[in-house]
């Protein structure tokens, strides 16, 4: 298990660069007011990490609060993606300009292909080893790329990217993709790990929640730090984003680790990955 240490801790990349292991999430948080006071909320008590995409249609409301925090953007890891229709070469470097006037910056610390859509990932993968060659992003990664669409992908990558943004949760470990990924120093990271709120139904997790005095949402963001994996649960109520990061003052055993593992049911809460062209 990697170290884990508290709100500010990190994982390295295969490139040397630290990216903070939890973050905000604002997918389906409204541009304006909504997201610019949860990203303010979330960096006021301790958060380092935003990820947001264009297709979210929030980037602006992020950059606006990153700069109205009380944080320097260059201690924020700030996490963008480039959307399906604006992939390919030219329109992906096009893409990653607009993302970074809505941001209002003049760098990404991580940029990614949102989804595998075949040939033409590859030619977003070169527009993305250019951007990152020019030092305007710190790190390039891929969202939602199940084993074989990395493995088309390293036929003619330069550079292996340096994250796998993934669905994952109890019912969706995909463990041998986890060791795919990690065979090839790709950092795994979760999107929708509380299983669009489908994991509070769960009797194990209020067992669990009762047996460490902590919330399922607690619980299950834990399980996923010790497994070494990087999340960013979404939010915009300032309590819950409190709350949701209040995970330093326990560990799960061995045990219960490998009993959220048993969960396993192959299921998915949101697209297929070989069945999603949007």
């Amino acid at each position: 298990m990697q170290k884990i240490t508290d709100l500010q801790g990190s994982f390295e990349l295969h490139n040397g660069v630290q990216m903070p292991y939890f973050g905000l999430g604002v997918y389906q948080s409204e541009d304006g007011s909504e997201v610019i006071n949860a990203v303010k909320a979330a960096l006021n008590h301790g958060y380092r990490h935003i990820d947001t995409a264009a297709i979210y249609d929030n980037e602006e409301g992020v950059g606006t609060g990153i700069r109205e925090s009380n944080v320097d953007r260059k201690d924020v890891f700030l996490t963008s993606k480039v959307w399906n229709t604006d992939q390919g070469y030219d329109s992906t470097l096009k893409a990653f300009d607009a993302s970074l006037d809505r941001l209002g910056t003049d760098y990404l610390d991580l940029y990614l292909v949102h989804w595998p859509k075949g040939e033409i990932s590859k030619e977003t993968w070169k527009a993305l080893e250019k951007l990152y060659k020019e030092k305007r992003v710190r790190a390039i990664g891929v969202s939602n790329f199940l084993q074989h669409h990395l493995e088309e992908l390293l036929t003619s990558a330069e550079i292996v990217p340096m994250v796998n943004q993934m669905e994952f949760h109890p019912y969706l470990v995909q463990q041998s993709l986890i060791d795919f990924c990690n065979s090839k120093g790709i950092q795994y990271e979760a999107w929708s790990p509380l299983m669009q709120g489908n994991i509070f139904d769960l009797d194990i997790m209020r067992d669990l929640a009762s047996k460490y005095n902590k919330s399922i949402a607690q619980i299950v963001l834990r399980w996923d730090l010790q497994k070494g994996v990087v999340t960013i649960p979404k939010s915009s109520k300032e309590e819950r984003i409190i709350a949701n990061s209040d995970l330093f003052d326990f560990e799960l055993s061995e045990e219960d680790v490998q009993l959220l593992d048993g969960l396993e049911r192959n299921k998915r809460f949101g697209p297929d990955p070989d069945n999603f062209d949007f």
